[in-house]
């Protein structure tokens, strides 16, 4: 089962990182002012990972294929890695469903 860790920025922002049974990370948030709304942010996650229409599926300017993770309103919610093939960023969209609906949580902050 996955894990959410919780963790402060330099900056002071929060901010989440899925992580697979295995520890590497496969999803990552934007900053959040306040551990309440990173928080909102790990519910939305669990809430929309296992939705395939959520999934934006990309490439950067780097021709590295990569995904976000949205919410109902289109918001992102959390960015994959860079991955080297697109099988690659599917298999990570696989773990997120996989693994966020049931993951705990840690806080590091």
């Amino acid at each position: 089962m996955g894990k959410f860790v919780i963790t402060k920025r330099t900056n002071g922002d929060f901010q989440f990182n899925l992580k697979a049974t295995n520890g590497q990370v496969i999803l990552t948030s934007q900053g959040y002012a306040s551990k309440a709304g990173c928080e909102n942010g790990i519910d939305s996650v669990k809430t929309n990972a296992s939705n395939d229409a959520r999934y934006e599926r990309k490439t950067s300017s780097n021709n590295k294929p990569y995904f976000n993770l949205t919410a109902t309103n289109g918001q992102i919610i959390g960015t994959s890695e860079l991955y080297e093939s697109t099988a690659a960023r599917d298999n990570g969209i696989e773990s997120v469903k996989n693994n966020a609906p049931g993951a705990t949580v840690e806080d590091l902050s």
